[in-house]
């Protein structure tokens, strides 16, 4: 599965068609290496595109925002199971 880095220019057509989950991560952190799931996975770091993460309210990492067709459905804030993100998007 190829993970789509998400940056301003490309991060509302990324996230406007379909399943999107969308992890704001940084390089440096441990937790956020953990995560990965039928849906486009896509990365946004939060050093690089600090725009990105206020105007979604991203205040910790790893948050995980989960889209569908461009509208926020779910956030998880902290690291999961990867059971814990594949039940948020079976039942998107």
């Amino acid at each position: 599965m190829a993970v789509l880095h998400l940056n301003p220019e490309n991060f509302e057509q990324t996230v406007s068609n379909g399943k999107v989950m969308v992890d704001f991560w940084a390089p440096w952190c441990m937790p956020c290496q953990s995560l990965e799931g039928n849906v486009t996975v896509a990365k946004v770091n939060v050093d690089e595109n600090k725009a990105l993460a206020v105007k979604f309210r991203v205040m910790s990492i790893p948050t995980v925002i989960f889209f569908v067709d461009g509208v926020e459905k779910e956030r998880l804030v902290g690291a999961y199971p990867k059971e814990k993100y594949l039940e948020i998007i079976n039942n998107l």
